[in-house]
């Protein structure tokens, strides 16, 4: 029997992710407006692949959204950044519906969850109804679109994932129609030495090559003379009819006389392995001139599932005297595509432009943890905090020490520890490790404080310091004044800001209760709804208090009337 329900258990696996087994009629749409995307499955973000699409909302908010068929919510959360608020919806046939970015919920959903803020009196919540307490139909409303933790522009981020292994799958693949007859568009092309005896037109370093559009509608890139280990990147983008975003493209494939030396697609991925992308990309030409090239062959340390076939990790052998026809075709998911011709003959050549191999007195090993002494601070890298072995450039300083730059990605956190004992315990409370951007402005790193050593964990390199912040928060009201009358008003605001290290809590009273104030970090404001509570005095006292995240606290006190 255990053999037979493993059986069941991988044939509905293999229907659930094959992609011609994708429901195309079980869903309706979460809008009623024309889809029309901001983003789509699989593109390049900071960090992480788009694990679903952004829907575009008419530069509005407030649109209702419908869930796409009948479920039960198993998951809200509401956070200041991230997906914002977000609905999390079970279906019957195995599929998972995701709405981010959310406005507000409806009616039921809100008072649900505004029952759960008040108990815990806190606006950042998360819950797991149990399954079929909170059921709905197939366009059921659900909430409203709107611009909620992460978002830069009002949207609704959308998803479809497994509810056995919560794996996303592009939700194009469940019949959602997209006007698209738009080819993708081609950026930039780029050629890689990979070897040590490598070389791409007289070049050990990669080398950008010009190519022009031919009478057929395709690319023919001119004539490369390489030798050695290659491998082919590019800059590109999609686009939809009826937008102007620089979407992702759906698939990449590379041959070589014929041959398929690389193939991968944005059906699917896991959130396991997203920060993989980072070894997708070029990362430290992405850290020097912020744009990104993909890599049509694997890396070193690439663990990505997205790869329909491999072939020498993707990477061409270049041998003297023959000639190669390499063809690079990039597809969006209607099939649209846009390919590119590049001849390569294997010669060999004087070189000219040579890579400059950096070493410095200090080696990472990427299979192994590293320990660094800066002086003012320690560094620890547990092991695979990176995805290869390279050269770091570390700089030692009183209160300020550099950990190389942010062109190597790491996949792991890793430790920086600096000595603090040199302080006064009243100036340890003010101190905080921040990161220094490339214009030496400080920014909060989550610091914790144990005797005298502050420690914070971080993904990025780059450099650290000691910073302190005396200051405390500011606040004031912003859409009334001191004891106006709010009889007409719906909301009331008010506007808190902090200059170095950041707001962490905040807490407000209305006569001596607390109420549930929304914070928005991109507007820097606190908001309370009048509906949520009946006042039952004319003359009412709200009291607002904000601390950062060294400990200032900041209170305002101010008064209102309302009928």
């Amino acid at each position: 029997m255990k053999k037979i329900a493993i059986t069941l258990l991988l044939i509905f696996s293999m229907n659930l992710f094959g992609q011609e087994n994708y429901p195309k009629d079980a869903f309706r749409l979460p809008l009623d407006i024309p889809i029309i995307l901001a983003g789509t499955f699989g593109e390049l973000r900071s960090n992480h692949f788009h694990s679903g699409i952004d829907i575009k909302t008419q530069q509005r908010e407030g649109l209702p959204v419908y869930s796409i068929a009948d479920g039960t919510i198993t998951r809200i959360k509401v956070s200041l950044w991230g997906y914002g608020k977000v609905i999390y919806v079970a279906h019957p046939n195995g599929y998972t519906s995701v709405y981010g970015h959310l406005q507000k919920f409806s009616p039921k959903i809100e008072a649900y969850i505004k029952e759960l803020q008040y108990k815990k009196k806190s606006y950042e919540v998360e819950v797991f109804p149990n399954y079929g307490e909170l059921k709905l139909e197939k366009g059921e409303l659900i909430a409203y679109s709107g611009n909620t933790g992460g978002s830069s522009g009002p949207h609704l981020h959308f998803e479809i994932r497994s509810s056995i292994s919560e794996k996303p799958t592009n939700p194009l693949l469940y019949g959602i129609e997209v006007a698209d007859a738009t080819n993708p568009t081609l950026e930039k092309l780029f050629v890689y030495p990979l070897s040590q005896d490598a070389q791409v037109n007289q070049s050990t370093d990669k080398i950008q090559i010009n190519y022009s559009k031919q009478p057929d509608g395709s690319y023919l890139a001119n004539k490369i003379n390489a030798l050695g280990k290659i491998g082919i990147g590019f800059v590109g983008f999609d686009r939809q009819d009826m937008a102007a975003n620089k979407n992702g493209v759906y698939s990449v494939s590379l041959t070589v006389n014929g041959k398929t030396y690389s193939s991968y697609d944005f059906e699917s991925f896991s959130f396991g392995e997203t920060r993989y992308i980072n070894t997708l990309i070029d990362y430290e030409h992405y850290g020097q001139y912020g744009q990104r090239i993909q890599k049509t062959f694997r890396s070193p340390g690439n663990n990505l599932s997205i790869y329909k076939e491999l072939y020498n990790n993707g990477t061409i052998d270049i041998r003297e005297g023959l000639s190669y026809n390499v063809k690079l075709t990039i597809k969006d998911y209607k099939g649209n595509d846009v390919t590119l011709n590049i001849p390569i003959e294997g010669k060999r050549e004087e070189i000219k432009i040579a890579k400059d191999a950096e070493k410095t007195d200090n080696f990472v090993i990427a299979k192994k943890p590293n320990n660094f002494d800066l002086g003012a601070a320690k560094v620890y890298f547990p092991e695979n905090t990176f995805y290869e072995d390279f050269y770091i450039d570390l700089k030692k300083g009183q209160d300020t020490v550099t950990i190389h730059r942010n062109t190597v990605p790491a996949h792991r956190n890793f430790t920086i520890t600096f000595d603090v004992d040199k302080y006064s315990d009243e100036e340890r409370k003010k101190l905080f490790i921040a990161r220094l951007d490339s214009k030496l402005r400080p920014s909060y790193i989550s610091t914790y404080k144990r005797a005298n050593t502050f420690t914070a964990r971080t993904r990025y390199l780059g450099t650290y310091t000691l910073a302190k912040d005396t200051v405390p928060p500011k606040i004031r009201t912003k859409n009334f004044k001191e004891k106006q009358w709010l009889n007409n008003y719906k909301y009331l605001s008010v506007h808190i800001s902090d200059d170095l290290s950041g707001i962490n809590t905040y807490s407000a009273t209305l006569n001596g209760e607390w109420i549930l104030m929304e914070y928005e970090p991109k507007r820097n404001t606190l908001t309370y709804n009048f509906d949520d509570k009946i006042l039952d005095k004319k003359q009412c006292k709200l009291v607002v208090t904000v601390t950062d995240n060294v400990g200032n606290t900041s209170t305002l006190s101010t008064s209102f009337y309302r009928k």
